[in-house]
Protein backbone atom coordinates (compact mmCIF):
# COMPACT_ATOMS: atom_id res chain seq x y z
CA UNK A 1 0.00 0.00 0.00
CA UNK A 2 1.25 3.56 -0.87
CA UNK A 3 0.78 7.01 0.67
CA UNK A 4 -2.04 7.84 -1.48
CA UNK A 5 -3.56 4.17 -1.46
CA UNK A 6 -5.75 4.23 1.61
CA UNK A 7 -8.94 3.23 1.08
CA UNK A 8 -10.03 1.37 3.51
CA UNK A 9 -12.52 -1.75 3.64
CA UNK A 10 -15.49 -1.38 5.66
CA UNK A 11 -16.41 -4.45 8.18
CA UNK A 12 -19.07 -3.37 10.17
CA UNK A 13 -19.85 -4.52 13.63
CA UNK A 14 -23.11 -6.10 13.60
CA UNK A 15 -23.57 -5.75 17.43
CA UNK A 16 -23.23 -2.39 17.96
CA UNK A 17 -23.75 -0.51 21.48
CA UNK A 18 -27.35 0.67 21.12
CA UNK A 19 -28.35 4.19 21.98
CA UNK A 20 -29.41 3.70 25.32
CA UNK A 21 -26.27 1.76 26.23
CA UNK A 22 -23.90 3.97 24.98
CA UNK A 23 -26.28 7.38 26.24
CA UNK A 24 -25.10 5.52 29.38
CA UNK A 25 -21.48 5.69 29.13
CA UNK A 26 -21.47 9.09 27.94
CA UNK A 27 -23.40 10.25 30.60
CA UNK A 28 -20.14 9.22 32.76
CA UNK A 29 -17.76 8.43 30.83
CA UNK A 30 -14.47 8.65 32.84
CA UNK A 31 -10.75 8.15 31.15
CA UNK A 32 -10.15 4.91 29.14
CA UNK A 33 -13.20 2.36 30.80
CA UNK A 34 -15.33 2.44 27.73
CA UNK A 35 -14.82 1.84 23.86
CA UNK A 36 -16.28 2.21 20.66
CA UNK A 37 -17.94 0.06 18.28
CA UNK A 38 -14.87 -0.23 16.23
CA UNK A 39 -11.21 -0.27 15.34
CA UNK A 40 -9.25 0.71 12.32
CA UNK A 41 -6.40 -1.80 11.14
CA UNK A 42 -3.61 -1.85 8.46
CA UNK A 43 -1.14 -4.57 8.07
CA UNK A 44 2.87 -4.64 7.26
CA UNK A 45 4.84 -7.32 5.73
CA UNK A 46 8.44 -7.98 4.45
CA UNK A 47 7.97 -9.95 1.53
CA UNK A 48 10.63 -13.04 0.26
CA UNK A 49 12.45 -10.44 -1.46
CA UNK A 50 13.00 -8.40 1.42
CA UNK A 51 10.77 -5.09 -0.13
CA UNK A 52 8.00 -4.40 3.29
CA UNK A 53 4.66 -2.79 2.50
CA UNK A 54 1.16 -2.09 4.21
CA UNK A 55 -1.89 -3.79 3.37
CA UNK A 56 -5.09 -4.83 4.36
CA UNK A 57 -6.86 -1.13 5.46
CA UNK A 58 -9.67 -1.84 7.05
CA UNK A 59 -12.62 -1.44 9.57
CA UNK A 60 -13.28 -4.23 11.57
CA UNK A 61 -15.37 -4.74 14.70
CA UNK A 62 -13.28 -3.75 18.36
CA UNK A 63 -12.63 -7.09 20.17
CA UNK A 64 -9.44 -9.09 21.11
CA UNK A 65 -6.57 -9.59 18.87
CA UNK A 66 -5.65 -13.05 17.75
CA UNK A 67 -1.60 -12.91 18.88
CA UNK A 68 0.55 -16.26 18.02
CA UNK A 69 2.20 -16.72 21.61
CA UNK A 70 5.08 -16.13 20.32
CA UNK A 71 4.50 -12.90 18.67
CA UNK A 72 7.49 -10.43 19.28
CA UNK A 73 5.38 -8.04 20.86
CA UNK A 74 5.06 -10.12 23.75
CA UNK A 75 8.54 -10.90 24.09
CA UNK A 76 10.59 -7.81 22.90
CA UNK A 77 8.42 -5.45 23.74
CA UNK A 78 8.20 -4.06 20.05
CA UNK A 79 5.28 -1.60 20.44
CA UNK A 80 4.65 2.41 20.05
CA UNK A 81 1.38 4.39 20.64
CA UNK A 82 -0.20 8.04 20.74
CA UNK A 83 -2.84 9.23 22.13
CA UNK A 84 -4.84 12.15 20.46
CA UNK A 85 -8.56 13.75 20.73
CA UNK A 86 -11.61 14.56 18.36
CA UNK A 87 -13.45 16.81 19.42
CA UNK A 88 -17.26 18.02 18.17
CA UNK A 89 -17.68 21.16 17.50
CA UNK A 90 -20.70 23.84 17.75
CA UNK A 91 -22.11 23.07 14.49
CA UNK A 92 -21.88 19.31 15.20
CA UNK A 93 -18.14 18.89 13.16
CA UNK A 94 -15.40 16.87 14.43
CA UNK A 95 -11.92 17.51 14.62
CA UNK A 96 -8.67 17.01 16.46
CA UNK A 97 -5.76 18.73 17.56
CA UNK A 98 -2.12 18.73 15.90
CA UNK A 99 -2.25 15.22 14.42
CA UNK A 100 0.33 16.05 11.97
CA UNK A 101 2.71 16.22 15.05
CA UNK A 102 1.40 13.31 16.28
CA UNK A 103 1.94 11.40 13.03
CA UNK A 104 5.33 12.59 12.91
CA UNK A 105 6.03 11.72 16.22
CA UNK A 106 4.84 7.70 15.43
CA UNK A 107 7.39 7.43 13.40
CA UNK A 108 10.62 8.81 15.30
CA UNK A 109 9.44 6.34 17.80
CA UNK A 110 8.98 3.41 15.27
CA UNK A 111 12.38 4.20 14.03
CA UNK A 112 13.52 4.12 17.34
CA UNK A 113 11.75 0.73 18.19
CA UNK A 114 12.89 -0.98 14.56
CA UNK A 115 8.74 -0.83 13.38
CA UNK A 116 8.08 0.53 9.69
CA UNK A 117 7.07 3.99 8.99
CA UNK A 118 3.29 4.76 8.42
CA UNK A 119 3.08 7.40 5.76
CA UNK A 120 1.18 10.20 7.51
CA UNK A 121 -1.53 9.93 4.69
CA UNK A 122 -2.46 6.54 5.83
CA UNK A 123 -2.77 7.71 10.02
CA UNK A 124 -4.67 10.85 9.25
CA UNK A 125 -7.15 8.52 6.77
CA UNK A 126 -7.43 6.03 9.79
CA UNK A 127 -8.45 8.39 12.14
CA UNK A 128 -11.23 9.59 9.72
CA UNK A 129 -12.77 6.04 8.99
CA UNK A 130 -12.69 5.33 12.38
CA UNK A 131 -14.57 8.22 13.72
CA UNK A 132 -16.80 8.65 11.15
CA UNK A 133 -18.80 5.41 11.61
CA UNK A 134 -17.76 5.74 15.72
CA UNK A 135 -19.31 9.46 15.93
CA UNK A 136 -21.92 9.00 18.01
CA UNK A 137 -19.58 8.23 20.95
CA UNK A 138 -18.08 11.07 21.41
CA UNK A 139 -19.06 13.10 24.33
CA UNK A 140 -20.60 16.70 24.86
CA UNK A 141 -20.15 17.82 28.29
CA UNK A 142 -17.21 20.31 29.21
CA UNK A 143 -13.83 19.09 28.55
CA UNK A 144 -15.13 15.85 27.07
CA UNK A 145 -13.59 14.28 24.13
CA UNK A 146 -13.34 11.37 22.04
CA UNK A 147 -9.95 9.99 23.18
CA UNK A 148 -8.08 8.25 20.00
CA UNK A 149 -4.84 5.83 20.31
CA UNK A 150 -3.07 4.78 17.21
CA UNK A 151 -0.73 2.19 18.26
CA UNK A 152 1.57 -0.39 16.21
CA UNK A 153 3.09 -3.74 17.40
CA UNK A 154 4.79 -6.60 16.26
CA UNK A 155 3.28 -10.02 15.47
CA UNK A 156 5.68 -11.81 13.79
CA UNK A 157 5.94 -15.03 15.25
CA UNK A 158 9.14 -15.94 16.24
CA UNK A 159 11.85 -15.93 19.43
CA UNK A 160 14.99 -14.52 17.26
CA UNK A 161 16.23 -11.18 18.54
CA UNK A 162 15.85 -8.65 15.07
CA UNK A 163 12.99 -6.60 13.91
CA UNK A 164 9.41 -7.90 13.26
CA UNK A 165 8.62 -8.76 9.57
CA UNK A 166 4.81 -8.36 10.23
CA UNK A 167 3.42 -5.35 12.03
CA UNK A 168 -0.24 -4.53 12.70
CA UNK A 169 -1.30 -0.48 13.36
CA UNK A 170 -4.22 0.03 14.88
CA UNK A 171 -6.98 2.24 15.99
CA UNK A 172 -8.97 2.49 18.86
CA UNK A 173 -11.02 5.10 20.09
CA UNK A 174 -12.56 5.90 24.03
CA UNK A 175 -14.86 8.62 25.47
CA UNK A 176 -13.07 10.97 27.52
CA UNK A 177 -13.91 13.04 30.78
CA UNK A 178 -11.45 15.04 32.56
CA UNK A 179 -8.32 13.18 33.59
CA UNK A 180 -7.98 13.85 36.97
CA UNK A 181 -12.09 14.37 37.53
CA UNK A 182 -14.61 17.35 36.34
CA UNK A 183 -13.08 20.23 38.73
CA UNK A 184 -9.71 21.53 37.36
CA UNK A 185 -7.79 21.52 41.11
CA UNK A 186 -4.13 21.27 41.84
CA UNK A 187 -2.47 17.49 42.34
CA UNK A 188 0.25 16.82 44.51
CA UNK A 189 3.13 14.93 43.16
CA UNK A 190 5.44 12.85 44.74
CA UNK A 191 9.38 12.80 43.96
CA UNK A 192 10.82 9.05 43.03
CA UNK A 193 14.45 8.65 43.92
CA UNK A 194 14.09 5.07 43.44
CA UNK A 195 13.13 4.53 40.28
CA UNK A 196 13.93 6.56 36.71
CA UNK A 197 11.80 6.74 33.47
CA UNK A 198 14.26 6.35 31.22
CA UNK A 199 18.12 6.76 30.39
CA UNK A 200 20.49 8.38 28.36
CA UNK A 201 20.62 6.53 24.99
CA UNK A 202 17.23 4.62 25.68
CA UNK A 203 13.64 5.14 24.77
CA UNK A 204 12.81 7.62 26.67
CA UNK A 205 11.87 9.92 23.67
CA UNK A 206 9.98 7.54 22.16
CA UNK A 207 6.34 6.79 22.72
CA UNK A 208 7.20 3.06 24.05
CA UNK A 209 4.68 1.20 25.96
CA UNK A 210 7.99 0.17 28.33
CA UNK A 211 8.56 3.76 29.42
CA UNK A 212 4.79 3.72 30.89
CA UNK A 213 5.82 0.61 32.18
CA UNK A 214 8.84 1.33 34.17
CA UNK A 215 6.69 4.25 35.99
CA UNK A 216 4.49 1.88 37.04
CA UNK A 217 6.08 0.95 40.13
CA UNK A 218 7.06 4.66 41.07
CA UNK A 219 3.53 5.70 40.59
CA UNK A 220 2.20 3.38 42.86
CA UNK A 221 4.59 4.56 45.08
CA UNK A 222 3.49 7.78 44.87
CA UNK A 223 -0.26 6.66 45.34
CA UNK A 224 1.16 5.02 48.50
CA UNK A 225 2.09 8.64 50.20
CA UNK A 226 -1.26 9.91 48.85
CA UNK A 227 -0.30 12.46 45.82
CA UNK A 228 -1.74 11.42 42.22
CA UNK A 229 1.05 11.45 40.33
CA UNK A 230 5.20 10.99 40.49
CA UNK A 231 7.73 13.30 39.38
CA UNK A 232 11.52 11.56 37.84
CA UNK A 233 15.05 13.31 38.27
CA UNK A 234 18.32 13.02 36.40
CA UNK A 235 20.27 11.95 39.73
CA UNK A 236 23.26 12.17 37.02
CA UNK A 237 22.88 15.76 36.40
CA UNK A 238 22.03 17.63 39.52
CA UNK A 239 18.48 16.46 39.58
CA UNK A 240 17.52 17.96 36.82
CA UNK A 241 13.75 17.70 36.94
CA UNK A 242 12.27 15.49 33.91
CA UNK A 243 9.00 14.82 33.43
CA UNK A 244 6.22 13.35 35.26
CA UNK A 245 5.17 9.70 34.93
CA UNK A 246 3.07 10.55 31.80
CA UNK A 247 3.13 14.36 31.34
CA UNK A 248 5.24 17.26 30.56
CA UNK A 249 6.42 20.20 33.54
CA UNK A 250 5.88 24.05 33.52
CA UNK A 251 7.30 26.82 35.52
CA UNK A 252 5.87 30.17 35.65
CA UNK A 253 8.11 32.74 37.00
CA UNK A 254 7.31 36.16 38.54
CA UNK A 255 9.07 37.88 35.93
CA UNK A 256 6.44 36.55 33.65
CA UNK A 257 8.53 34.10 31.87
CA UNK A 258 7.40 30.56 31.67
CA UNK A 259 10.27 27.27 31.86
CA UNK A 260 9.81 23.78 30.59
CA UNK A 261 13.04 21.21 30.80
CA UNK A 262 15.06 21.11 27.42
CA UNK A 263 14.80 18.16 25.53
CA UNK A 264 17.59 15.72 26.40
CA UNK A 265 16.89 12.44 24.61
CA UNK A 266 15.06 10.97 28.23
CA UNK A 267 12.21 13.31 27.95
CA UNK A 268 9.21 13.16 25.43
CA UNK A 269 8.88 15.76 23.48
CA UNK A 270 4.73 16.24 24.17
CA UNK A 271 2.33 17.32 21.47
CA UNK A 272 0.51 19.67 24.34
CA UNK A 273 4.48 21.11 25.40
CA UNK A 274 5.27 22.16 22.15
CA UNK A 275 1.36 24.37 21.51
CA UNK A 276 1.86 26.00 25.02
CA UNK A 277 5.78 27.48 24.01
CA UNK A 278 4.37 28.42 20.99
CA UNK A 279 0.81 29.57 22.90
CA UNK A 280 2.94 31.42 25.42
CA UNK A 281 5.62 33.15 22.95
CA UNK A 282 2.25 34.78 21.22
CA UNK A 283 1.37 36.07 24.76
CA UNK A 284 4.86 37.73 24.76
CA UNK A 285 6.27 35.81 27.31
CA UNK A 286 9.68 34.64 27.37
CA UNK A 287 9.43 31.03 27.18
CA UNK A 288 12.99 28.54 28.07
CA UNK A 289 13.52 25.41 27.43
CA UNK A 290 16.26 24.86 30.06
CA UNK A 291 17.76 22.96 32.36
CA UNK A 292 15.85 23.02 35.91
CA UNK A 293 16.84 21.36 38.78
CA UNK A 294 14.83 20.01 42.25
CA UNK A 295 17.18 22.68 44.47
CA UNK A 296 15.67 25.88 41.79
CA UNK A 297 12.24 24.14 42.29
CA UNK A 298 12.75 24.04 45.97
CA UNK A 299 14.27 27.77 46.29
CA UNK A 300 12.21 29.53 43.63
CA UNK A 301 8.99 28.70 45.08
CA UNK A 302 10.30 29.47 48.99
CA UNK A 303 11.79 33.01 47.77
CA UNK A 304 8.48 33.54 45.11
CA UNK A 305 10.41 33.62 42.18
CA UNK A 306 8.47 30.66 41.07
CA UNK A 307 4.66 31.54 41.24
CA UNK A 308 2.72 28.77 39.53
CA UNK A 309 3.72 24.99 38.49
CA UNK A 310 1.46 22.99 36.04
CA UNK A 311 1.90 19.79 33.86
CA UNK A 312 0.80 19.13 30.58
CA UNK A 313 -0.30 16.76 28.64
CA UNK A 314 -3.34 15.17 25.82
CA UNK A 315 -5.12 13.30 28.32
CA UNK A 316 -5.21 16.04 31.00
CA UNK A 317 -4.25 18.94 28.53
CA UNK A 318 -3.02 21.12 31.55
CA UNK A 319 -2.85 20.48 35.36
CA UNK A 320 -1.88 22.59 38.15
CA UNK A 321 0.43 21.21 40.43
CA UNK A 322 0.16 21.83 44.15
CA UNK A 323 2.54 20.66 46.55
CA UNK A 324 5.64 18.32 45.54
CA UNK A 325 6.32 16.04 48.14
CA UNK A 326 10.14 14.58 48.31
CA UNK A 327 10.17 11.95 51.08
CA UNK A 328 9.35 14.14 54.61
CA UNK A 329 9.89 17.08 53.09
CA UNK A 330 7.15 19.53 51.58
CA UNK A 331 7.76 21.87 48.48
CA UNK A 332 4.96 24.32 47.94
CA UNK A 333 1.94 24.42 50.48
CA UNK A 334 -1.30 22.41 50.67
CA UNK A 335 -4.08 24.03 49.39
CA UNK A 336 -2.58 26.30 47.04
CA UNK A 337 -4.91 27.15 44.15
CA UNK A 338 -4.52 26.76 40.73
CA UNK A 339 -2.37 30.01 39.24
CA UNK A 340 -4.06 32.66 37.01
CA UNK A 341 -1.20 32.32 33.50
CA UNK A 342 -1.72 28.13 34.08
CA UNK A 343 -5.68 28.52 34.19
CA UNK A 344 -5.37 31.04 31.17
CA UNK A 345 -3.20 29.04 28.81
CA UNK A 346 -5.61 25.86 29.49
CA UNK A 347 -8.54 27.99 28.88
CA UNK A 348 -6.95 28.99 25.63
CA UNK A 349 -5.80 25.76 24.62
CA UNK A 350 -9.26 23.76 25.17
CA UNK A 351 -10.45 26.76 23.29
CA UNK A 352 -8.52 26.13 20.28
CA UNK A 353 -9.12 21.98 20.10
CA UNK A 354 -13.47 22.77 20.70
CA UNK A 355 -13.59 25.52 18.63
CA UNK A 356 -14.51 28.39 20.79
CA UNK A 357 -10.95 30.15 20.06
CA UNK A 358 -9.55 30.76 16.85
CA UNK A 359 -7.17 28.53 15.38
CA UNK A 360 -4.61 30.92 14.34
CA UNK A 361 -1.76 27.87 13.69
CA UNK A 362 -4.26 25.67 11.35
CA UNK A 363 -3.57 22.90 14.15
CA UNK A 364 -6.79 21.85 13.39
CA UNK A 365 -7.82 18.68 11.22
CA UNK A 366 -11.42 18.32 10.44
CA UNK A 367 -12.43 14.40 10.70
CA UNK A 368 -16.04 14.60 10.06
Amino acid sequence: MTATDTQFAQHLSTQRASAEEREAVLANPGFGNFFTDHTAVVDFRVDESGVGGWHDARLEPYGPIALDPAAAVLHYGQEIFEGMKAYRHADGSVWTFRADANAARLNRSAARLALPQLPEELFLESLRQLVSVDADWIPSGDGESLYLRPFMIATEAFLGVRPAREVSYRVIASPAGNYFGGEVKPVDIWVSRNYARAGRGGTGAAKAGGNYASSLAAQLEAEAHGCKQVLFLDQFNDNAVEELGGMNVFFVFRDGSLVTPALSGTILEGITRSSIIQLGRDRGLTVSERKITLDEWRDGVAGGDITEVFACGTAAVITPIGQLRDGDEFIGAAGTPAGEVTMSIRSQLLGIQTGTVEDTHGWLTRLV
